[in-house]
């Protein structure tokens, strides 16, 4: 099979899909790796470490798309549109519930697109896991960063000081994402309280995070938290469908003036009513006196764990379509099936239909 790996055009987006290593072990297969030129340069992987491993530099953005299999990191953007097309196949992240004309562009251009965040093992999503953990990692990182005064914070400093009250994180999810910003948050020092709404889970923080709080995630509790409130994340996730929008306008102005809000969810639309999506060169705005940070492509600032972390599990379903083309791979891992969005004009993922209020059915393969 030919596959191609585009470089990103999404703003400040420099991971890339497929690391030399990866695409050296699908050309001892027999397969052929097209890296569009510097496609891995914001990675640390210049184009000779893809000649090495065998790979063909091709020079622009229509000739990796000319590929059977095309390995992205993020969606296509509008300049991609045109380079979609009918017996291809698209593994990529979508986040198509957050996005009607994607969705649309995707059905109308005939590509098959399998969604990473959608594929599933079990109750698990394994290729949106590495870049929740880092997003999670990251959004204390970036919130305790934009609490300082100079960046228009209320500058508290999360951990404190002797004689000093740490920082209040909350936040919203005790998932993947939930877990790892609560864990940053611990280790710095801050007084943190994790809402979530699976009892099971919350069993599982709670013997896990020691000094974490857990609390049962509802309107009443969050409105009692947000008043002393330094810095809330929102890190909700429902597969595959919009986030729900837990934070409200109203529920904002209890925050006090300076407080950060870092929103995971806003590749899925966002959990706040004031959300909209920023990027890495203006990240932040300030609604009802409080700093949004909703970056819509996070680990891209740590492009290079996050290529690798990515890369790490993408690759056995890469190496499984090369092999085995979509079905046979869907057949060894069946979990597959729940990543194919779209197909020969179709909607085949329900989260999806019921999103944006489009008729969908179930992949088939003739």
């Amino acid at each position: 099979m030919v596959i191609g790996v585009p470089r990103e055009i999404k703003s400040q987006e420099a991971r890339v899909a497929l690391l030399p290593s990866a695409a050296y072990q699908l050309i001892q297969r027999g397969h052929q790796v097209l890296v569009e030129k510097d496609a891995g340069v914001g990675s640390g992987y210049p184009d000779k470490e893809y000649l090495q491993a065998g790979a063909k530099i091709v020079p622009n953005h229509a000739d990796a798309f000319a590929a059977e299999l095309v390995v992205k990191v993020k969606e296509p953007l509008p300049d991609e549109y045109p380079l979609l097309r009918k017996n291809q196949i698209l593994f990529t992240y979508l986040h198509l519930a957050a996005d009607i004309t994607l969705t649309q562009t995707l059905m109308k251009s005939g590509v098959t697109s399998v969604a990473y965040e959608m594929v599933t093992q079990g109750r698990r999503l394994p290729l949106l896991e590495p870049m929740s953990e880092i997003a999670g990692r990251m959004s204390v990182i970036v919130g305790a960063y934009f609490l300082a005064k100079h960046r228009g914070g209320s500058g508290v400093l999360l951990g404190g000081v002797p004689g000093v009250l740490p920082g209040r994180v909350v936040v919203i999810g005790g998932g993947t994402s939930g877990i790892n910003a609560a864990r940053m948050a611990t280790g710095l020092g801050a007084d943190v309280t994790i809402l979530e709404v699976d009892l099971e889970r919350m069993r599982f923080l709670d013997i896990t995070m020691h000094t974490a709080h857990t609390l049962f995630s509802n309107q009443a509790h969050l409105d009692e938290l947000l008043p002393n409130v330094d810095l809330l994340i929102g890190a909700v996730l429902v597969p595959g469908a919009k986030a729900p929008k837990l934070v409200t306008r109203a529920m904002l102005r209890r925050m006090r003036p300076g407080s950060v809000l870092v929103d995971i969810a806003i590749d899925q639309g966002g959990c706040a009513e004031t959300s909209r999506p920023t990027t890495h060169d203006n990240p932040v705005y300030v609604e009802e006196g409080v700093l949004h940070y909703c970056v819509a492509n996070m680990p891209g600032a740590y492009a290079r764990t996050a290529t690798q972390a990515l890369t790490n599990v993408t690759y056995p379903y890469i190496e499984l379509i090369a092999d085995l083309g979509l079905a046979g791979a869907c057949t060894r891992q069946p979990g597959l099936l729940t990543g194919i969005s779209t197909q020969n004009g179709q909607l085949t993922c329900s989260v999806v239909g019921s999103a944006h209020k489009l008729p969908h059915q179930a992949p088939a393969f003739g």
